[in-house]
């Protein structure tokens, strides 16, 4: 169950060199360390050895980047020691960003996890942000997070009071716990288990009743009751989908979570009131082309509509992240 820290020294060269002769150069500062050197047969493509010891400390790769300077003797065009990897340990630090670079999170316990029938939801504690909820391997939201909250209800600009909202997902009681401030007539929305307890910083005690003056929560499937709705001609001031991001996927045909992205879309404006707003997250500003995509879906609605965006900087997400507001033209 040891972790395993993993250092690197990055490099590049001017030119080609030797590289047995090069490591046997390298092989005094090994030594000292106590590490076991393997040489790997590469044929010819290359040379690839491993040294492998049991205590060894950052203090090897000052060495090393000193030894390759006299070695290489001004033919190195660029070194870097990178921060070691962590790797094999209990709690994992590491979450991808949406557009795929690697972002090491100060992550230090797991305080919830789950499998539930839709997914799996872990929430884990960072010094920084808080408690961070991920959905399927996926940073949800995190207790500093309230940008995002902010961004996905129309950024303050928005009269809530007296007014019929729809919330489809929104689990971790963010968005309802910012709304219900406003005394809206009433909000609809389903919940995450887990999140009451340990986002309170996010949700505050509104999750604690499943019913309140001006809210209800229920915990079923959206899609069923998005139809439901349509077929009893209800409408909503404010219809906020808080379910998915845009899928990064841009072959709609091959991702199923577009197809299900187009049914909420359909039904969410079906059941818009004619003056009313639809408000929900896009995904990171650097994926295009699936913002793209979803513009191109949402000119292709059965209720023509219009659309504007918003990109906001979401602390946890470290990354820009893009939100639209759509209404019936």
């Amino acid at each position: 169950d040891m972790a395993v820290r993993h250092y690197t020294l990055d490099f590049n060269l001017s030119t080609a060199v030797d590289p047995a002769s090069t490591v046997s150069g390298l092989l005094s500062i090994f030594h000292e360390q106590e590490l076991t050197e393997t040489i790997h047969d590469t044929d010819g493509h290359g040379y690839l050895a491993t040294f492998v010891g049991k205590n060894v400390t950052p203090s090897l790769l000052n060495a090393l980047e000193n030894k390759l300077k006299v070695l290489l003797n001004g033919n190195i065009t660029r070194i870097k020691k990178l921060p070691a990897l962590l790797r094999g340990a209990k709690v994992d630090r590491y979450w991808p960003t949406a557009d795929g670079r690697l972002i090491e999170y100060d992550i230090d316990k797991v305080v919830y996890e789950e499998d539930s029938e839709y997914q799996n939801i872990k929430i884990l504690h960072s010094q920084q942000y808080g408690n961070i909820l991920v959905l399927d391997g996926d940073v949800n939201l995190a207790e500093s997070d309230s940008a995002y909250t902010q961004a996905i209800t129309g950024s303050g600009k928005e009269n809530y009071a007296g007014k019929e909202v729809l919330i489809l997902g929104g689990g971790d009681g963010g968005i309802l716990a910012e709304l219900v401030k406003q005394k809206p007539k009433m909000i609809t929305m389903k919940v995450i288990d887990g999140c009451k307890k340990y986002m309170r910083k996010t949700c505050g005690d509104i999750l604690d009743n499943l019913k309140g003056d001006c809210y209800q929560i229920l915990i079923q499937d959206c899609v069923p009751l998005l139809k439901k709705y349509v077929q009893e001609g209800r409408t909503f001031d404010y219809v906020i989908n808080d379910l998915t991001a845009i899928p990064i996927s841009t072959s709609p045909e091959e991702d199923s979570t577009w197809e299900f992205l187009r049914l909420i879309l359909d039904l969410s404006i079906k059941v818009l009131h004619p003056s009313g707003k639809y408000f929900t997250q896009g995904n990171s500003a650097n994926l295009t082309e699936a913002l793209n995509l979803f513009e191109e879906r949402l000119g292709r609605l059965s209720c023509p509509v219009d659309f504007r965006k918003e990109v906001v900087c979401v602390p946890s997400y470290l990354e820009q992240w893009v939100f639209y507001t759509a209404w019936k033209k």
